[in-house]
């Protein structure tokens, strides 16, 4: 939109002081010719935009001249508040500096995006410390149009009916209360709850939503980063969690680690190799987990384990026998 090169073409004056025709129609993606058209149309609206001529001449504005960013709309300032939820800053002790930016940004915006836009930040966390199995897992692809309808069900505090695919479980339709919205390492969740419990909802596996009138019973305000933390550690302290003893190729171990929700203890045997005392989220988790690695590691304990590993290995020799 129009409006919005406008926009653009004067906070590039304002970051560079000045910039010649062809130059700004490279940034902005268009003709000179339409630059030269917006130039004229800022200096009709009151910018104080002027000309310098000669070889490294250009476009620039009257020093001093300050502007509002009302030229951002919702989802623009929403996407600035949220970046300003990283982690990042802290680590590089640029917190302060941070949260002042992030002011200024809702204090720019025109009055009827600030409540919302800064509401709705508050919704989103942006790459936890950890995720439900603490490992990094391959980023997916969710449609745009159910991320759509479950983002406006968590920003507008409504309840949100959704059709889910749980692992090993058909399709079913369910409706929940969404809390907020969780990225971790490219892979999105839904913490809501259903029927009062809490539940989380892993956005790849959601088949349809569909955001629906009625409000959402949920408190007013919410701290995702201390709502995640809680539900990872129930997610890895829960079921038939076991434990493994293993001995693993150190080039290997990496793999094994990512795998694990936990390591209990680490030591080296007089090979070279590792010893490792793990934990799975049950025995489905530990055998795959195990054959992953193939020769590269043993698994030492429990018996059952090297039973049913040995099991695998000997069906797959005979299947292959000939």
């Amino acid at each position: 939109m129009r409006a919005d090169r406008l926009v653009s073409l004067v906070l590039l004056l304002r970051r560079h002081g000045r910039l010649s025709a062809p130059t700004l129609a490279r940034e902005l993606e268009v003709s000179t010719r339409t630059v030269l058209r917006d130039i004229d149309a800022l200096s009709a609206a009151g910018v104080p935009v002027y000309a310098e001529r000669g070889r490294h001449g250009g476009f620039a504005l009257l020093p001093g001249f300050q502007t509002e960013l009302t030229g951002l709309n919702h989802d623009e300032a929403l996407a600035l508040l949220v970046a300003g939820s990283r982690r990042g800053a802290q680590a590089f002790g640029l917190g302060s500096a941070l949260a002042s930016a992030m002011r200024k940004v809702v204090d720019a915006l025109p009055e009827n995006y600030r409540a919302t836009a800064a509401g709705a930040a508050q919704r989103l966390l942006i790459d936890p410390e950890n995720d439900l199995l603490s490992r990094r897992l391959a980023a997916e692809e969710v449609p745009d149009t159910i991320v759509a309808q479950v983002r406006r069900a968590v920003f507008a505090g409504h309840k949100l009916r959704i059709r889910y695919a749980a692992v090993d479980q058909s399709p079913k339709w369910r409706t929940v209360d969404p809390i907020g919205l969780v990225t971790v390492r490219e892979q999105g969740y839904l913490l809501a709850t259903r029927s009062g419990a809490d539940r989380t909802y892993r956005l790849s596996r959601i088949l349809a939503a569909e955001e629906l009138a009625e409000p959402a019973q949920r408190p007013d305000r919410v701290d995702l980063d201390r709502a995640w933390q809680e539900r990872s550690t129930q997610f890895r302290t829960g079921g038939d969690q076991v434990a493994v003893l293993v001995r693993v190729n150190p080039a290997r171990r990496e793999e094994l680690v990512g795998t694990a929700l936990a390591v209990r203890a680490e030591e080296a045997d007089a090979d070279g190799w590792l010893r490792l005392e793990v934990t799975f989220q049950d025995a489905r988790h530990a055998e795959w987990a195990l054959w992953q690695l193939a020769t590269s590691a043993e698994a030492l304990a429990p018996q059952w384990l090297r039973d049913s590993l040995r099991n695998r290995a000997a069906a797959i020799a005979t299947c292959y026998r000939n």
